[in-house]
């Protein structure tokens, strides 16, 4: 291999991903995971998320060089067999700090879930949530009223908050957004930019009669009480971009799309 760099290949279970795994283990040398000093993942901008979500639970962090095979593909380059060894020797490397958030729910339940995109709070019901907000243990908003509020990295930042209307944070910016999903009360809220390093909590307020669930990336917690977030700086993440397009370039265009 090149540079005796050990690659492991890993793949979405669609029909094109596992059609260019095929080709790809034709072509090239594969180790497997735990053998393994990188990681190519084949798929869309979920399974980059799962293959992370693996990492982090596994407490073995690699280098991952993900290609599109999905729709988005935000966090991919683009799908090619040619020339595999010489774009992993140029690549560009971004670390990204994810989430973390610890949730209390009702039961008095409490779990521990890293998130690389954002930390959701979702209403479960018709009726809207009501939230209080701290920020670094100083209530900011003592009264949310909302269908939820998210909290998202800079890599995160284009995909659910710019829905929610939240803002684009550059890579490697160290800021974190704060956006509501429909809030009703403050009708003129619309969200806040904070420092990475800010610990926020959320507070349910009457989680019985109007019950929320919160969801780091794709893993939800269900009738939760109260949750804190924070960016976890004891596990970075690094990402492998093509040198023409990168991860931070990418975001800087998405500003402009009307």
């Amino acid at each position: 291999m090149s540079n005796e760099i050990r690659r492991a290949l890993v793949a979405s279970p669609t029909q094109a991903a596992r059609a260019a795994e095929e080709r790809l283990r034709a072509a090239y040398d594969f180790v497997p995971v735990d053998q393994a000093d990188m990681i190519v993942a084949l798929g869309g901008d979920g399974f980059m998320l799962q293959t992370l979500h693996s990492m982090l639970e596994g407490r073995r962090i690699l280098p991952i060089f993900g290609m599109n095979l999905g729709t988005v593909g935000f966090l991919m380059n683009e799908w090619r067999l040619e020339r595999l060894e010489q774009r992993l020797e140029k690549a560009k490397s971004f670390k990204v700090n994810p989430l973390r958030m610890t949730v209390d729910t009702v039961d008095g339940e409490r779990f521990s879930i890293p998130a690389i995109n954002e930390v959701s709070l979702l209403r479960e019901t018709r009726q809207t949530a009501k939230l209080e907000v701290q920020v670094n243990g100083r209530p900011v908003l003592p009264e949310l009223v909302c269908d939820g509020v998210l909290v998202a990295t800079p890599a995160g930042s284009t995909a659910y908050n710019l829905s929610a209307h939240g803002p684009i944070l550059p890579l490697g910016s160290a800021l974190v957004a704060l956006t509501p999903i429909s809030p009703f009360r403050p009708r003129r809220w619309r969200g806040a930019i904070l420092p990475e390093n800010t610990a926020i909590r959320f507070t349910v307020l009457d989680p019985v009669k109007r019950p929320v669930s919160a969801v780091a990336d794709q893993r939800e917690v269900r009738d939760v009480a109260q949750v804190d977030v924070g960016i976890d700086r004891a596990t970075p993440l690094t990402l492998l971009f093509d040198p023409e397009h990168t991860l931070d370039d990418r975001i800087a265009a998405e500003q402009f799309i009307a």
